[in-house]
């Protein structure tokens, strides 16, 4: 990286300053005549002093000609004023691309950090000098120049004009300037150092939020929140204490600009007084001085505080320097260059005298010579701190060795480009990470190495140029990005198909279809539905069998449904935002309605003694516990203010005026369910109250222009519902709660009807677009793990690295992912590193590491009989 900011300014934006700086100069006899011209009015045009009687052949008086300046003061405010717009939006933009082309820099640097480099630094302290700090640096960049040349230009404008009218008034305008140039910079170096200070405990701040929150789990259940609490408070105190300093010094860097620039206005009135009282200068010259000078302070405050700019972007810029400028970082060209296919034939990976030591934390490897070859099944085995995982790393090239020599397909692994271990390896490890975003987003991600641009991109034309004058991408990522030719698949539909295949392979066709029963799809093709509707005709038949009697309440117009809330009864349809629970507790149509029906009264009635039960169960629960969002009506910031409103409210009479009292008592009525809470408060008349109220609803809102406006679907046996999940609207139903064994029983009677209608692919296809959450925390540990292997072989690598990965998988499933991970890389390579040596049995060749050393080598058969090391690893 360019070692100073004006460096890296002059490097990429040195045209556009040059042109700022010509912008600038044009502008400065503008400034000049807008000073003179007021001047001439009150001499010339006012005062009578000397106006001309002719202009541009034109005979003129007095009243002409003052008409005719104000006209051209005008003019020249109008054009100074265009001439500030056009710099101010060209520096703008100016500053933005290059802020854009810094920031895509980090980011292609950070790409290229060794992994080492994440186990000293947290992504706390990384992202936000990506995002925050280097916002500042946007805004300098496009005054870097710019700003000092316009702002001393009119300094040295105004004082021209100043100096002109007398040499005396300009003498005074200056005087104090020297001492302002010799103490502002003493007392902003002071500010600098506490400035830098603040960005340092800024990012201390953010790793240390950025840990709890991996960590939130491991905060809970060692009771550790006051400590956690403390930590972040004596930090934000430090930080308190830093800027405490600096307001300080800086307000006072102000209060010492504000007063010595009034100071001077006293010697002008002073000394241009006694020259107008002597007639040595007139009036309107002394009037101009003044409104000159009154401008003076303007670019004089700018130029200071362009210094202090100035000095802020140079230390965020030098501490940017510091992380992202590293000697050890992987060489671009290693990223950036074309696919490299590589000579499989010549073998996988040939080591000689590799050796490994990234100091304290990882295990050491010394001396290591081994040869795995490509279309073999190796297993590496040792036990967790022999050093096999660190082997993981460097045959997928995620580290390198500290010392010999690793080869892979007869290329050295130092240079090979990144293009080739995509193409050609796989890798699976028990650090599963995957993106925010849905299943089948993650499981292609590995296939958008290159972009395939189409013939026209005449569409995308402004945005690819912006991005290639920012030094950025110009690739469209919703573009096409899958090779398909080189998958050996003719289209989508065979891509369908492969993934597919993948997932039963990996054992994730159960769960996908269990999130694509659990989904809401509100606009499902014309085969989806008409299947959903020919799998709840069958199944409505299948549900009336003694196997199933009783496991789902189906929806019907004319009885209470115990497995639905009281505002899911009384609505009886999928609903729009506006008519959810919540919003229906704060809408004056859904209360007044209430009140209509006599309603109102028993239900706020129900949602008191609703927060009665809840304070009394939860006032001693800790807030971040779990127990509150599964079972309670109430969020744990909101129990006091329940608690105060059961002191304020009669237990019998509640004032149903009082909207804010309605509003919370409705809001916890709404989400009362019968099945689910079991609380008696819905007895057997209040159930036929809600029935007639849905009818008369109905009544009011379920035909014509009324349907429309509230968007409410309601249940029909005849139609599919898009506000109902898959499954539901299969069963035309809500399941029952507490039932044993009821939902496996459902989901297996669903898996039967909807294989017999040919549903199953469709389903698991919409299990597909099922979002996984942030870093996948929507799924479960073994599910990210199955959905790390089908990611890894559904790009078909030619040999994969399976580094202690099956680790989170129940026994079973461990086996027969194995299994099937052997069959698919059937005639491909299959490196298993393991600290369970059992598992080896499923390998041609294993080798036995000890302490970092390669101690034995053979087949697993062999090894047990005559390797002391490797039977004590099965052993233990």
């Amino acid at each position: 990286m360019d070692s100073s900011i004006f460096k890296f300014i002059r490097r990429h934006t040195m045209r556009d300053q040059i042109l700022i700086l010509l912008l600038t100069l044009i502008s400065f006899p503008f400034v000049y005549a807008t000073l003179e011209v007021p001047k001439r009015i009150v001499n010339d045009a006012i005062g009578g002093a000397n106006p001309p009687r002719e202009l541009f052949g034109y005979q003129i008086d007095q009243l002409d000609y003052l008409i005719v300046l104000c006209f051209v003061f005008l003019g020249l405010v109008l054009l100074n004023g265009a001439i500030k717009y056009v710099l101010n939006v060209y520096r703008g933009v100016v500053g933005e691309r290059t802020l854009r082309r810094l920031r895509y820099e980090l980011f292609e640097r950070l790409l290229r950090f060794p992994s080492s480099r994440f186990d000293k630094v947290s992504q706390g302290e990384i992202i936000p000098i990506v995002v925050a700090e280097t916002e500042p640096l946007g805004g300098f960049v496009g005054e870097a120049y710019a700003l000092p040349a316009f702002q001393g230009g009119l300094l040295i404008t105004y004082l021209f004009f100043i100096f002109n009218q007398d040499l005396m008034l300009g003498t005074a305008a200056i005087a104090l300037y020297p001492l302002q140039m010799y103490v502002i910079p003493k007392l902003q170096r002071k500010v600098n150092l506490l400035g830098k200070a603040r960005v340092l405990a800024a990012r201390k701040l953010g790793e240390r939020i950025s840990d709890t929150i991996s960590g939130v789990n491991e905060v809970h259940v060692s009771d550790t929140s006051q400590y956690e609490k403390a930590v972040i408070s004596k930090r934000l105190g430090a930080i308190f204490d830093i800027r405490f300093e600096l307001y300080k010094k800086k307000f006072f860097i102000k209060f010492l600009n504000n007063f010595l620039s009034q100071v001077t206005p006293f010697f002008f009135y002073l000394i241009g007084g006694y020259f107008v009282l002597q007639g040595e200068l007139s009036l309107g010259a002394l009037v101009a001085v003044l409104a000159a000078y009154k401008d003076l302070d303007a670019p004089w405050k700018e130029l200071l505080r362009y210094y202090q700019t100035k000095e802020d972007a140079r230390i965020k810029y030098e501490q940017i320097v510091e992380q992202f400028d590293l000697p050890d970082m992987l060489d671009p060209a290693l990223q950036s260059g074309p696919v490299l296919e590589l000579e499989l034939e010549k073998g996988a990976w040939d080591g000689r005298w590799v050796g490994y030591d990234r100091g304290i934390g990882r295990s050491k490897l010394e001396q290591l010579n081994f040869t795995l070859p490509v279309h073999g099944h190796t297993a590496i085995v040792g036990s967790g701190g022999s050093g096999i995982h660190e082997i993981g790393l460097l045959l997928a090239r995620l580290d390198l060795p500290t010392s010999g020599t690793l080869h892979f397909a007869g290329a050295d692994m130092q240079t090979l480009p990144e293009s080739a271990i995509g193409q050609h390896l796989g890798y699976v490890s028990s650090d599963v990470h995957l993106f925010s975003g849905t299943i089948l987003n993650n499981l292609i991600y590995p296939l958008r190495r290159r972009y395939l641009p189409p013939e026209d991109e005449s569409e995308r034309e402004r945005e690819i140029h912006l991005a290639i004058s920012a030094g950025n991408s110009s690739d469209d990522p919703d573009g096409q990005w899958i090779d398909m030719q080189r998958l050996g698949l003719s289209d989508r539909a065979g891509l369908e198909h492969h993934v597919h295949q993948v997932i039963e392979a990996m054992e994730l066709s159960e769960e996908l279809f269990q999130f694509g029963l659990n989904t809401i799809v509100e606009q499902p093709g014309d085969v989806l539905k008409e299947g959903v509707l020919a799998a709840r005709a069958s199944i409505h038949n299948r549900l009336q069998e003694d196997e199933y009697s009783g496991l789902v309440e189906p929806f019907d117009w004319d009885r209470y449904n115990e497995n639905l809330t009281v505002h899911e009864n009384m609505l009886f349809g999928s609903k729009s935002s506006s008519l959810n629970s919540d919003e229906a507790s704060r809408n004056p149509v859904a209360i007044r309605f209430l009140r209509d029906q006599g309603l109102l009264h028993d239900f706020l009635i129900i949602g008191r003694r609703l927060a009665e039960t809840m304070v009394e169960l939860f006032s001693d629960v800790e807030e971040g516990s779990d127990l509150f969002e599964r079972f309670s009506f109430i969020r744990a910031e909101d129990l006091p203010e329940y608690r105060e409103l059961l002191k304020n409210t009669d237990p019998k009479q509640i004032d149903t005026e009082d909207m804010a009292t309605v509003q919370k008592l409705l809001y916890l009525t709404n989400q009362l369910c019968p099945a689910r809470h079991r609380l008696g408060l819905i007895d057997a008349g209040m159930k036929q109250r809600i029935l007639n109220a849905r009818k008369a609803f109905a009544e009011i809102w379920g035909k014509g222009e009324g349907q429309r406006s509230l968007d409410i679907e309601y249940f029909d046996s005849e139609s599919y519902n898009s506000g109902l999940t898959l499954q539901e609207n299969i069963l035309f139903g809500r399941t029952g709660y507490g039932v044993v064994r009821g939902q496996e029983k459902i989901s297996e009677l669903i898996q039967e009807e909807v294989g017999r209608l040919g549903l199953v692919r469709a389903i698991r296809n919409t299990g597909l677009d099922f979002d996984v959450g942030t870093g996948g925390r929507r799924l479960s540990v073994a599910q990210r793990q199955k959905l790390a292997f089908a990611r890894t072989l559904v790009c078909k690598p030619d040999v994969v690295v399976v580094n202690d990965a099956t680790a989170n998988l129940d026994s079973s499933t461990e086996i027969n992912i194995l299994s099937n991970l052997r069959q698919m890389l059937t005639g491909r390579g299959l490196v298993l590193i393991t600290s369970r040596p059992k598992l080896a049995q499923y390998c041609d060749d294993v080798l036995v590491v000890e302490q970092g050393r390669l101690v034995d080598q053979g087949s697993y058969s062999e090894l047990e009989q005559r390797s002391d090391t490797f039977q004590q690893l099965l052993s233990e």
